[in-house]
């Protein structure tokens, strides 16, 4: 095992193929003989714990996703060389703010700034950030028991802005993955691995 564990972030609104990404890289760090763990669905664990998600996302709901998220990466770190988490806290604030907007509101001051330094602050061990774009006009497939909100395309398209938005202030350094192309980023998160991994 490496001395620091490394941490990679995935983000990006649904539909985006964020999860084949971090499959795609995931595989390939293991041809390499390193370690991986990899931190997802955790959005889902919201709900199935009762909090609400998609157009109904809270604070409370971005706030539990982002601290279970930040302590199952943690946990990840005792058995893992690299923990890619698929969905960063920042896409957690960015459903919130979708939500918010797609109920024509806008989030009180404090809220902001709490969810905001709470997704900059669990998010600084990411030594690389990729976030997918969406292709509105790509083919996309809403399947059987997914939340009636899930094909919303102006929702989806909210999300995208917002979270693009809030890496460019965050984290400028981000890479944006094309949608047709994944070949590059995994490329990135290869060569990123490799020159911290060599790095005293």
């Amino acid at each position: 095992m490496v001395s620091t564990p490394i941490h990679l972030g995935i983000a990006g609104t649904h539909g985006t193929n964020t999860t084949t990404l971090a499959r795609r890289i995931e595989m390939e760090l293991r041809g390499t003989g390193l370690t991986v763990a990899r931190i997802g669905g955790l959005a889902k664990q919201a709900a199935e714990r009762g909090f609400p998600k998609m157009t109904r996302h809270t604070t409370a709901s971005t706030e539990w996703i982002i601290t279970f998220g930040a302590a199952a990466a943690l946990h990840a770190e005792l058995t893992a060389d690299v923990v890619i988490v698929d969905g960063t806290a920042h896409n957690a604030v960015a459903y919130y703010l979708a939500a918010v907007q797609h109920h024509d509101r806008q989030p009180t001051p404090d809220d902001l700034d709490h969810l905001t330094t709470l997704a900059r602050i669990h998010t600084r061990r990411q030594i690389l950030i990729m976030a997918t774009v969406l292709d509105p006009a790509a083919p996309f497939e809403a399947h059987h028991g997914k939340d009636p909100d899930y094909p919303d395309a102006a929702f989806r398209a909210t999300v995208d802005q917002r979270l693009h938005r809030l890496l460019t202030d965050q984290r400028p350094d981000y890479i944006a993955v094309s949608p047709l192309d994944h070949a590059p980023a995994i490329q990135a998160a290869l060569t990123t691995v490799v020159e911290r991994l060599d790095t005293p």
